[in-house]
């Protein structure tokens, strides 16, 4: 008996134009998503965002530490700006101990170490003199002035640091955020304790009306002159770590507690 033949199949599949159809539809579908993302992604930059919606933004597009080959160049597109606090200012050196010792110079020091820390990790940094003209408009991840304080002898409870941001920042949460950063870690990297002494020129600092307003930016004091200078002067090294630490802690989105910005 024999087997009736089998109805003519509908299945196209087969077919090698419509193969070919289909793969070219399938690609221009492809490459119109990925216009479009690229587009999202470009648009959706943090710096169009104010408050804490840009803050979750830029949150979630901060680079974070990883064991990647590629990481360095990720941070290479991260910039971060190191003022050398009275570097360039020929009127006025900081201050001036009586051993000869100039504030300028111990901030140039440590300044230079830091910068060469970020760069050995892969961050674009700037070194910015005092009344540097690449101030106006800056824009950065982050802008750190580093500076010291006085070489009188106060007392001994004339010892410590200081930080902070500017008054009427922007984005005060960021502020907060990198002076909490920059607190933490001085503090754990040095064994100095805070000094609630702010004065004016810090809260008020210069730089900080120049930059763009998008920067976040601060001023750290890393120490008095008179009590703190052995650690100054003989382990600029530890001194710059934790300057460094207090970036990257903000820069990679580190946990660290922050006081609320009313």
């Amino acid at each position: 008996m024999n087997t009736p033949p089998s109805p003519p199949s509908n299945d196209r599949s087969s077919d090698p134009m419509l193969s070919a159809a289909q793969t070219v539809r399938l690609v221009i579908g492809a490459l119109g998503i990925s216009i479009l993302l690229a587009t999202l992604f470009t648009a959706f930059s943090p710096r169009l965002f104010s408050g804490e919606f840009g803050a979750a933004i830029q949150a979630i597009l901060t680079p974070q530490v990883i064991d990647d080959p590629s990481a360095p160049i990720a941070r290479a597109a991260i910039r971060v700006g190191i003022v050398s606090g009275h570097w360039g200012n020929a009127d006025d050196s900081g201050a001036v101990c009586g051993n000869g010792a100039k504030e300028v110079d111990l901030n140039y020091n440590i300044a230079s170490l830091v910068r060469q820390e970020l760069e050995r990790q892969g961050y674009t940094v700037d070194l910015l003199q005092e009344f540097d003209p690449r101030l106006e408009g800056y824009q950065a991840a982050a802008v750190i002035s580093i500076h010291n304080d006085t070489c009188q002898d106060l007392g001994p409870d004339f010892t410590g640091y200081k930080v902070a941001a500017a008054v009427g920042s922007r984005d005060p949460n960021l502020s907060a955020r990198l002076v909490a950063c920059l607190n933490s870690r001085y503090g754990t990297a040095t064994g100095l304790f805070y000094h609630d002494s702010l004065t004016l020129d810090m809260t008020e600092y210069h730089a900080f009306s120049e930059v763009d307003p998008v920067t976040t930016a601060a001023i750290i004091e890393t120490g008095f002159m008179y009590m703190d200078y052995p650690l100054l002067s003989g382990q600029p090294d530890l001194v710059a770590k934790g300057v460094v630490d207090g970036i990257l802690c903000f820069l990679n989105n580190e946990n660290v507690e922050v006081t609320p910005t009313p």
